[in-house]
C-alpha cells in the first residue's frame, strides 16, 4: 500500500510504499482510510519527541482516522501506540477501539476534531466534575484543542468560559465560539521571568478568572507559573476547590510551584491523557463527542490534503481554527 512513512526523526514523512497490514485478532478488520488528522500529537510521534515514542523506525504516523470497512460501515478509530499508524491507504482497526459513525458523516470533519476535542471532552466528563453553572478557564485557548475546549465547556454546562492565549486573531475568534472573556498571553510576557509585562498578564488573569472552578491547561511552563499564583491569591474563597487539569505542554515541560500555594488554597492538580484514563474509558466517551461533531453543534474547519502531498502538508500553515487532514486516494 501507499503511506506516509517516517524513516528519520529529523525529516518529515514521505509518500512511499509500506507493507499492507493484515488483521490477526478476532476483533480486527482492515479498512480503507478516508481521512486522518495531522494533530500535534502526530507530529511529536513522527519526530520521536512524544513520551510514548520507543524510537522504532520506519513508522507510519497517525493516531486516529475515519475508515470504511469492506461492508461499507463508516468507523472512527484510535490506533494503538505502534509503528503502524493511520496515514496510509489501509489500516487495521481493533473494533474495541472504534465507534460507528452515522450515515452522511463528513469524514474530514470527524478526523479533524475528534483528537483535539476529546482532550477537553474527556477531561470535563471523566477527570473533573463541572458544577452546574460553573466556570472554566482554558489556558491555550487559541490552539485548535483550546478553541474546541471553549465550545465544549459551554456545551457541557459552563455558565462562564474564559479563554487565554497568545494569538490576537484567534482570541477574537473565541468570542464568536462562546468565550465570555479573553485574556491575551503575550509571547514576550510568557518568556519573561519578571517585569511589568509579566505582571500585567497575571493581573489580567486574576481579574478575569480568579473564581473559576476548572482550568483546562494546554500550555504549562511559564504561563502556568504566572496563572496559578495570580488566580489563587485573588480568589474570593480560597477554600473553594479549583481543579487544574494539565493536558498539554505547549509552553514548557516543567513549572516551579511554590509550596505555599498548596497550603493557602484548595488547589487540585491532575492530568488527563493516556495513563490517567483507561483506553476503555476514553473510547466510551467518543460516541457522544462524534455525534456533536457530526451534527454541527461544534464548529470545525478541516483542511483536507491528499496523502501523496504529505511532505507539503507537514509545513502548510493553517488559518485560525483549521486542522489539516490527510485523505488517502482509494483505488
Amino acid at each position: 500500500m501507499r503511506a506516509a512513512v517516517v524513516r528519520a526523526f529529523d525529516a518529515p514523512p514521505r509518500f512511499d510504499t509500506f507493507p499492507t497490514p493484515i488483521p490477526s485478532g478476532e476483533h480486527e478488520v482492515l479498512v480503507d482510510v478516508l481521512a486522518a488528522g495531522l494533530h500535534p500529537r502526530v507530529r511529536s510521534a513522527a519526530n520521536g519527541s512524544h513520551y510514548t515514542s520507543d524510537g522504532t523506525l520506519p513508522l507510519v504516523p497517525g493516531i486516529d482516522a475515519v475508515g470504511r470497512t469492506p461492508q461499507g460501515e463508516l468507523l472512527y478509530f484510535a490506533a494503538p501506540d505502534a509503528a503502524l499508524g493511520t496515514m496510509a491507504e489501509h489500516a487495521v482497526v481493533d473494533r474495541r477501539r472504534a465507534i460507528t459513525l452515522p450515515t452522511g458523516t463528513d469524514p474530514a470533519a470527524v478526523a479533524a476534531a475528534m483528537n483535539p476535542g476529546m482532550s477537553s471532552w474527556v477531561a470535563l466528563r471523566r477527570r473533573v466534575s463541572l458544577p452546574p453553572g460553573g466556570s472554566v478557564l482554558v489556558m491555550g485557548a487559541t490552539g485548535n484543542a483550546g478553541q474546541l475546549a471553549v465550545q465544549i465547556a459551554k456545551h457541557l454546562g459552563a455558565a462562564r468560559v474564559i479563554g487565554a492565549g497568545r494569538d490576537p486573531r484567534r482570541l477574537d475568534l473565541l468570542k464568536s465560539l462562546g468565550a465570555d472573556e479573553v485574556v491575551r498571553l503575550d509571547d514576550s510576557d510568557s518568556r519573561s521571568g519578571s517585569g511589568s509585562g509579566s505582571d500585567d498578564v497575571a493581573e489580567r488573569l486574576a481579574r478575569a478568572a480568579a473564581d473559576v472552578d476548572v482550568v483546562i491547561d494546554y500550555l504549562w511552563g511559564r504561563p502556568t507559573e504566572q496563572a496559578m499564583p495570580a488566580l489563587l491569591t485573588a480568589r474570593s474563597d480560597r477554600s473553594k476547590a479549583l481543579a487544574w487539569v494539565q493536558i498539554g505542554s505547549m509552553a514548557g515541560q516543567d513549572i516551579t510551584l511554590p509550596s505555599y500555594l498548596l497550603r493557602a488554597a484548595n488547589l487540585n492538580i491532575m492530568g488527563s491523557g493516556q495513563g490517567s484514563l483507561t483506553t476503555a474509558g476514553i473510547i466510551a466517551e467518543l460516541p457522544s463527542l462524534a455525534a456533536e461533531i457530526a451534527s454541527g453543534a461544534l464548529a470545525v474547519d478541516p483542511l483536507p490534503m491528499p496523502l501523496d502531498q504529505v511532505e507539503q502538508a507537514w509545513n502548510t500553515p493553517t488559518a485560525p481554527g483549521q486542522r489539516l487532514v490527510l485523505t488517502p486516494s482509494q483505488r
